[in-house]
């Protein structure tokens, strides 16, 4: 199985694989620092512990090599800022992707930037024909991401439990299909 490059370089940001316990600190951190920013839209965070931060580092091993899920650090001149990541989806050739930024990072075009690259890391995969991204529908923050990257909202559906706290219990859903070459050899969507 075929699998994306555990670091993709874009200038001063970079997305790196998690390297298990040895994140601890930063990645714990990180959480910390953002829960009230991530609290009103993540419902995980009311679960958040020293635990649960060494549980996901543990899990994120196994979780790439059988190809479940990406997960990445996204640093910003070596800081991490964000994390970012690419699970399988209910089809076999449709992965998830999701994202979140420190709030210092907040409005910086981090998360467009991180997206992006992931999005084109995760079509050198054959077998990933199409991204999608949910959120809520009152997470108005959310929604620019997949706006400016051009994915379409294909639909909007009741949230699964647990719901986000601020949230409205209507998840939107955007689509990017696998570019497809032209007859003159360049991509398009």
């Amino acid at each position: 199985m075929e699998r994306p490059r555990p670091i993709i370089e874009l200038g001063d940001v970079a997305l790196r694989r998690w390297r298990g316990q040895d994140d601890f600190a930063a990645a714990h951190k990180l959480i910390e620092e953002s829960l009230d920013h991530l609290c009103p839209w993540e419902p995980w965070v009311a679960g958040h512990s020293e635990e649960h931060t060494r549980d996901f580092l543990a899990k994120s091993a196994s979780k790439w090599a059988n190809g479940d899920v990406y997960n990445y650090a996204i640093t910003k001149d070596g800081a991490f800022v964000g994390m970012c990541q690419t699970y399988r989806g209910a089809e076999p050739n449709g992965r998830f992707m999701g994202y979140w930024l420190h709030p210092a990072a907040i409005g910086q075009g981090i998360a467009t930037r991180a997206t992006a690259a992931l999005a084109t890391e995760m079509f050198t995969l054959p077998a990933v024909r199409y991204l999608e991204i949910a959120h809520d529908s009152a997470n108005t923050s959310s929604a620019a991401v997949p706006r400016r990257l051009g994915f379409t909202e294909v639909r909007r559906e009741r949230a699964t439990p647990p719901a986000a706290p601020a949230g409205s219990g209507i998840e939107v859903v955007w689509r990017l299909n696998r570019p497809v070459p032209s007859a003159h050899g360049t991509l398009r969507p």
